[in-house]
């Protein structure tokens, strides 16, 4: 009768299976500790400087955004670029900069936007014309009340709501200043049958 000795394999020990019950515990406390810090060194720099989510509030931007939609704020593009004409954006109001507004930019840095005759014209610094601007994001027949001049600084915009007759603006608290522009909207995620990017695809070199 032959014997055959059959060696045992070799088994890899997992570090962990000597750990007591109380190890194991710490383990996973610190796992989920590190993925927590990870997850929040993501998501702080995008929350508070790249985006940043509002509600609208009030008709002033009707019929283009209304009361309660949610939005996001892109507040890293100008970082590196300056808003355009179209933008909608959202500012500090300057009578009081604890409060946050939604406006659209009309007038740029240079300009002088003059209203009147319930329409907006500019007079842009390359061009002395008086020349009146083409809104086509407004209501039809939405006539912009108000008779005053504005002559923007290097570092002013001028910004009206959409719904001319329901908007506190530029036309009453003046100008706003580039540090006070937060960002520009981005994307709306409610109501979801208006989700979407949000885009200012305005031409206005067709006026």
């Amino acid at each position: 009768m032959k014997l055959f000795n059959r060696a045992r394999p070799k088994r890899h020990l997992d570090p962990h299976d000597e750990l007591t019950a109380g190890q194991h515990v710490l383990v996973f406390t610190w796992e989920i500790f590190k993925v927590v810090v990870i997850s929040l060194a993501i998501i702080i720099p995008v929350r508070y400087f790249l985006i940043k989510p509002f509600y609208v509030k009030g008709a002033s931007m009707e019929p283009n955004f209304h009361d309660y939609e949610y939005l996001i704020i892109d507040e890293l593009t100008y970082r590196f670029n300056e808003p355009q004409r179209g933008d909608v954006v959202v500012f500090r109001y300057p009578l009081d900069r604890g409060q946050f507004f939604i406006k659209r930019v009309v007038g740029l840095p240079g300009e002088t936007i003059t209203v009147g005759n319930g329409q907006v014209y500019i007079t842009s610094a390359q061009n002395n014309s008086h020349t009146p601007l083409f809104e086509p994001y407004l209501a039809p027949a939405t006539r912009t009340s108000g008779d005053a001049v504005f002559a923007l600084s290097d570092n002013e915009y001028l910004l009206l709501g959409d719904n001319r007759d329901s908007s506190l603006d530029s036309r009453y608290f003046g100008p706003v200043k580039s540090d006070d522009i937060v960002g520009r909207t981005l994307l709306r995620g409610w109501p979801l049958n208006r989700a979407g990017l949000l885009l200012n695809d305005v031409n206005y070199s067709t006026q």
